[in-house]
């Protein structure tokens, strides 16, 4: 169980004060989906930090349960640091001290796990956006990271990209992994959730179930509600 308690964050700006965070709290069960929606400047991104251990937090706690993160940027390409995937995939395992034919079979396996196995020798470089946030993952199932954020995962992706993230994060589930979604494109992914949760303004002001989520009036945090334009929650697991 990952517990946020009480967290809080302020930056200072000049003689300006701007709230981040405002004693934000609640708890991640390990191995379920959660999904951390907001409007752009909501929090989101100072919160992941946090837990990621990139940055600190003003106040309050976050205890991990001695559980490694990996972190997926936005810009997951920023993330590449080999010519190729395999190469790529390789880099935190042997900086882990991960050698010779363990080291063979843990690239394969993450490459495997996210479906990039046929291209392990391809031009990262060229990989569509999909392709790149697949192998951010991949970078950190070899360095079994038990809990995996994804920072705004569908951000300039296309149809075909958001499946294979959707297919992904399934996947990643059925494997016990805990994640831990950060969107404001909620129409994309809701269903995929176990836990919602929205900041607003640096405050929490819902945490519930998808279903639960569906009831409120979304708009009123600047969140599209999904089943403006679907049916049912299901209509939207892409």
């Amino acid at each position: 169980m990952i517990k946020i308690q009480n967290v809080s964050k302020v930056f200072t700006t000049g003689l300006e004060k701007k709230i981040a965070l405002d004693d934000v709290s609640f708890e991640i069960p390990e191995g379920k989906c959660i999904i951390i929606g907001g409007e752009n400047g909501s929090g989101k991104s100072v919160l992941m930090s946090i837990i990621a251990g990139l940055d600190n937090a003003d106040s309050g706690t976050i205890d991990l349960a001695g559980k490694r993160v990996g972190l997926v940027f936005q810009e997951a390409e920023t993330q590449i640091l080999g010519e190729t995937p395999r190469e790529d995939v390789a880099f935190g395992p042997k900086n882990l001290g991960i050698k010779g034919k363990a080291l063979d079979e843990c690239v394969k396996s993450a490459l495997e796990k996210t479906g990039l196995l046929e291209k392990a020798d391809f031009p990262a470089r060229f990989l569509s956006g999909g392709e790149k946030r697949r192998l951010a993952v991949a970078c950190m199932l070899a360095m079994n990271n038990p809990v995996i954020i994804l920072d705004e995962p569908y951000a300039n992706l296309d149809y075909s990209g958001v499946r294979q993230v959707n297919q992904l994060v399934s996947n990643l589930k059925n494997e016990g992994k805990t994640i831990i979604l950060l969107t404001h494109e909620i129409e994309k992914c809701l269903g995929l959730a176990d836990i919602f949760i929205v900041l607003f303004r640096g405050k929490k002001v819902f945490e519930g179930t998808p279903q639960m989520a569906l009831q409120q009036n979304l708009e009123q945090w600047n969140i599209k509600n999904p089943l403006c334009d679907y049916k049912s929650l299901q209509d939207f697991v892409w």
